[in-house]
């Protein structure tokens, strides 16, 4: 679930860095928040995928 979280959130990154410079800050947060979340599970010991 939470691979599948950290692919559409970075999809929504990738649209919004393409497509307009108002939502990419909200973006740009999501995207941050996704990689924490993976990093947190490497850390766990976990399979981040």
């Amino acid at each position: 679930m939470l691979y599948t979280i950290a692919v559409i959130l970075l999809i929504l990154w990738l649209l919004g860095v393409v497509t307009s410079y108002t939502l990419g800050g909200f973006i740009h947060i999501l995207l941050v928040i996704a990689i924490i979340m993976i990093l947190i599970r490497l850390v766990r010991g976990e399979n981040p995928l």
